[in-house]
């Protein structure tokens, strides 16, 4: 569905075309971040003019509170307080631009919060108000730009935005919509297309509001899982994001009438993500990563697909549970296995096979006998240790205590019998091999769960 913008006489927005048209359908806050002259206001008002919206457009590094509700007086029985409208005011708005937030002074970005995330000002509700858009430059300096004056937003506020699109500069442009661009025919007049795009979005967003009664359930996956990854990889991403990364994803799927590629996932991923808004940083390989394995775990079937849940499954407990009650097929199991043993990261490949090993000797694993001698390999040298530390001995020449006692010690201290025995072996291997522990606890907890499980199994 590209060439619309081009329509209204807005070049160079091609690429984003279908993400700009899918923030028209959610009809959630849109974002725009780009450099000073990049068409950002004038695309945002000339979807205003071509959709016929009461438009409202603000400064916000010049806007005052009182220029968005006019000012108050009380009504005649001084019971209420009614506000003296002017054509500046937000009421009665369609469609809002709030233009430079990232140079908003804090506490006009408190006031702004409401609007932008509820259609709200001052607890009064605005029904008419439809679409929030915002524009901003970058606000560091290795986003792509230095502007004095350009802060970060709050970071509540750049979550409420459904799409954060970067605009494009001069140097991405093609040498045809240059030429464009630089044309000054028609500059200051109304963008309008006799009504296309306004048909064109009344039939999207019947379309899209009956798809979100029953959305595809690969859709719902894929966001569900794009922002486990996310967090378990150690980026920090709302529960409300995965709802509004899903509903982008529909919408897309109705502008352009197909399905969305696996491109499209990726575009919409990076571009849901507001951290950049906030100052923060998000490479674009942790996204790639954790779209990949959410693509996987979304569009893939039968064997790799429940390869893909098990490894998504990040707590040991829940992958022991996967393999004994959930795999289909003892080559799954091994591939699943021996894919793990190899990636995973090592105290959670050597605590797998710590726990499964038993098990998988006496051939009670849904596993072939490669997953049984890989699980072998690992788990033999933890079996066999049988030591004793003393935490509280010089450690080397520095004669301070053992520099794991802070974090293991405690852990040892209070436990008893078998399960004594067990993290005795698998923690005095961790310390010679070296490997750094960040919760000794919770994991301790969850070998001694995933023991359950097998010993269930086993009888």
């Amino acid at each position: 569905m590209s060439g619309m913008l081009s329509s209204l006489g807005v070049y160079g927005f091609d690429a984003i075309e279908p993400l700009i048209l899918s923030a028209l359908v959610t009809e959630d806050p849109l974002l725009l971040i780009g450099e000073s002259g990049t068409g950002k206001t004038y695309l945002l008002n000339s979807l205003s003019e071509a959709l016929g919206l009461e438009h409202r457009h603000y400064n916000a590094s010049l806007v005052s509170f009182d220029d968005l509700v006019g000012f108050p007086y009380p009504d005649e029985d001084k019971a209420t307080v009614r506000f003296l409208e002017t054509p500046a005011t937000v009421w009665g708005a369609e469609s809002v631009l709030v233009d430079e937030i990232s140079r908003c002074k804090p506490e006009h970005q408190n006031r702004l919060f409401s609007l932008i995330h509820e259609r709200r000002v001052q607890g009064v509700a605005l029904p008419k108000l439809r679409y929030r858009w915002a524009a901003m430059n970058p606000c560091s300096p290795d986003q792509g730009g230095d502007y004095a004056g350009s802060e970060p937003l709050d970071r509540a506020l750049a979550d409420r935005f459904g799409l954060i699109v970067d605009v494009v500069d001069w140097k991405d442009l093609s040498d045809e919509d240059r030429l464009r661009v630089a044309d000054p025919a028609g500059e200051g007049q109304i963008s309008e297309d006799d009504g296309f795009l306004a048909g064109r979005l009344f039939g999207w967003r019947q379309r899209f509001e009956s798809l979100l009664k029953t959305p595809p359930e690969n859709i719902v996956q894929y966001a569900s899982t794009l922002v486990t990854a996310l967090n378990d990889g150690g980026t920090r991403v709302s529960p409300r994001r995965a709802r509004m990364i899903a509903r982008t994803l529909l919408a897309w799927s109705v502008v352009e009438g197909r399905t969305a590629s696996e491109e499209a996932f990726r575009d919409i991923a990076e571009c849901s993500m507001p951290h950049r808004a906030y100052g923060a940083t998000v490479t674009r390989e942790t996204i790639a990563a954790a779209h990949r394995a959410a693509w996987d775990a979304s569009m893939c079937s039968g064997t790799q697909r429940w390869v893909n849940e098990f490894h998504l499954a990040r707590n040991l407990a829940r992958k022991v549970e996967k393999l004994l009650d959930h795999c289909p097929s003892p080559d799954a199991g091994t591939m699943a296995l021996c894919q793990a043993l190899a990636h995973e990261d090592p105290a959670m490949a050597a605590a797998l096979a710590f726990v499964l090993y038993p098990a998988a000797a006496l051939g009670k694993l849904p596993i072939g006998s490669e997953a049984v001698n890989d699980l072998g390999l690992v788990a033999q040298p933890i079996l066999r240790v049988d030591a004793e530390i003393d935490w509280r001995e010089p450690y080397k020449a520095s004669g301070t205590q053992h520099p794991a006692f802070d974090t293991i010690g405690p852990v040892l201290d209070r436990l008893r019998g078998a399960r004594l025995k067990r993290a005795r072996q698998f923690f005095y291997w961790t310390i010679a091999e070296g490997l750094a522990l960040r919760d000794p606890e919770s994991l301790e907890r969850d070998i001694e769960r995933a023991v359950s499980l097998v010993s269930r199994r086993l009888g």
